[in-house]
């Protein structure tokens, strides 16, 4: 018996891997870290989708740059099935120029895709005050790349979440620890099919 037992051990499939690079809209900034949405995939997974891990690889003031030099190194350690790139906002708040962010989430999901990973883009939006060219132009960005490079789209992470000042902390940016399972539903709803995807 202990010998079947451990011969099953032996031969189950090892996990399969979800990373998830971003800055601090992943990295559960000034909450607890259980509280994020990243933490909250990685439990909701246990329950849904045996099997499955997270890896949360973002980290606060992340740009599109940093993530793009970063993730040919997390690939090879994680060889995940599924990559979640959750970056641009950092870009956007600076005004960085739309055709490098372009260029750096364009080189993300190659990278993503030559590693055979099923690649989900994370779209976010920008307060009003910069401006509805702007605004429009970073919305494009993740359309055009996600239907060019036929990746999995979340138009807005923080849909339903951003406009509700009850949901979100005083800077207006990052949701407080009540509006992350709200973030979560967002995400779960694109990158669940990508999870039975063989």
């Amino acid at each position: 018996m202990l010998l079947g037992a451990l011969a099953g051990t032996a031969w189950a499939a090892p996990p399969k891997t979800v990373l998830v690079l971003g800055d601090s809209l992943s990295a559960a900034h000034n909450i607890p870290v259980e509280s994020g949405w990243v933490h909250l995939l990685g439990d909701r997974l246990a329950k849904m989708e045996p099997g499955w891990t997270v890896v949360n690889a973002s980290i606060s003031g992340e740009t599109s740059l940093s993530g793009r030099n970063r993730l040919p190194g997390l690939l090879e350690k994680y060889h995940p099935a599924v990559l979640v790139i959750e970056l641009g906002a950092n870009d956007g708040l600076r005004g960085l120029p739309l055709a490098q962010l372009r260029e750096n989430l364009a080189a993300m999901v190659d990278a993503g895709e030559q590693a055979r990973a099923r690649v989900l883009l994370l779209g976010i939006e920008l307060p009003v005050n910069y401006g509805p060219q702007y605004r429009d132009g970073l919305r494009a960005v993740y359309a055009d790349l996600a239907k060019e490079k036929k990746a999995a789209l979340l138009p807005f992470l923080l849909d339903g979440v951003a406009l509700r000042p009850e949901l979100m902390q005083e800077d207006g940016l990052h949701p407080v620890a009540a509006g992350e399972p709200l973030v979560l539903d967002n995400v779960w709803k694109a990158l669940s099919p990508l999870l039975r995807q063989p």
